[in-house]
């Protein structure tokens, strides 16, 4: 039987914390950065964390269930 394969895309876009939530950085901030308000910029330094909606989706696609 073969190993199943962790999903390259997912595995370099999450990480697990300690308390096992899954974070994520946020979008939109690598590029045309003039434009956008030092709020929204500073807003988008933070890490994002999974909904609970999507939970058991990326979870699956870092086989942790």
């Amino acid at each position: 039987m073969p190993k199943v394969k962790t999903n390259s895309s997912a595995k370099k876009r999450f990480k697990i914390t300690g308390t096992g939530e899954i974070t994520y950085q946020k979008a939109f901030k690598r590029h045309i950065l003039t434009k956008k308000s030092k709020k929204r910029k500073r807003l988008m330094k933070k890490k994002g964390s999974v909904s609970p909606a999507n939970q058991d989706f990326v979870k699956r696609l870092l086989r942790l269930k």
